[in-house]
C-alpha cells in the first residue's frame, strides 16, 4: 500500500517525502459505543445494501484475493471515487493493500452463493470461480457479476475496528439485465417492484 501511495503522489507531482502517515491504534475506552453492540447492529440491519467482493492480485503473496463487502458506496463524481470499509482484523486487506489496486465486483440476485464463499476466511475462496483481469489492473472481475469497478488505492484512513478504503476508479462496466443482490437485517433478499 505505502508502495501504491508513493506511486500516486509521484505521478500527481506531489511530495513524496512527506510526514509518516497517522499510526494505526485500537479504539479507546472513551470512543466505544455508549449503546449495546446487538442493539446497533439489529437497528443498523434495517438499512438495506447492495453485496460486493472486493479482489485483488498479489503477486507477492500467491496470486487472487478477495473477499465479501456490503460496505460499499460512491464517493465522488470528479474525480471518480469510491469507497469500502473493511475490518482492521481481516487478513485479506493486507493482500489488496500490497497489491495497491482492487476489483469491486457487484453481486447479482442469484450470487448469493457466491457471496458466502467469499465470505469464509481462510478457505480458497477462488476454487472454481471463474474470472478474468480487469482491463486497468488486472484485478480479478468475476464472471457474471452485472457490475464491476476497476481502482487504484488512492487513500487509506482509520475509522474504529475498520479501515476506510478511498479508490480512484480506474475503468467501470454493467450489463444492462439483471437484479442486484441486496443484505437486510440479516438475510439476503431480491429488489422487487
Amino acid at each position: 500500500m505505502a508502495a501504491a501511495a508513493v506511486r500516486y503522489l509521484s505521478s500527481a507531482g506531489a511530495p513524496t517525502t512527506a510526514a509518516p502517515p497517522p499510526r494505526l491504534r485500537a479504539v479507546r475506552d472513551d470512543e466505544r459505543l455508549s449503546v449495546d453492540q446487538a442493539v446497533f447492529r439489529r437497528v443498523l440491519g434495517h438499512f438495506a445494501t447492495g453485496v460486493t467482493v472486493v479482489t485483488a492480485y498479489d503477486e507477492e503473496g500467491g496470486g487472487p484475493a478477495g473477499f465479501a463487502c456490503q460496505s460499499f458506496a460512491s464517493l465522488s463524481l470528479d474525480p471518480p471515487l469510491v469507497a469500502f470499509m473493511v475490518s482492521r482484523t481481516s487478513t485479506t486487506w493486507p493482500r489488496i493493500a500490497r497489491a495497491g489496486a482492487f476489483c469491486v465486483n457487484v453481486l447479482g440476485a442469484d450470487q448469493a452463493g457466491l457471496c458466502r464463499a467469499f465470505a469464509v476466511s481462510g478457505a480458497d475462496k477462488f476454487a472454481g470461480v471463474p474470472y478474468d483481469p480487469a482491463p486497468a489492473t488486472g484485478s480479478p472481475r468475476l464472471a457474471a457479476v452485472p457490475a464491476w469497478v476497476d481502482c487504484t488505492v488512492q487513500a487509506v484512513h482509520t475509522g474504529g475496528d475498520h479501515l476506510i478504503v478511498v479508490g480512484r476508479v480506474a475503468a467501470l462496466g454493467a450489463r444492462d439485465d439483471g437484479e442486484p443482490l441486496l443484505f437486510h437485517r440479516g438475510r439476503f433478499g431480491r429488489f422487487t417492484e
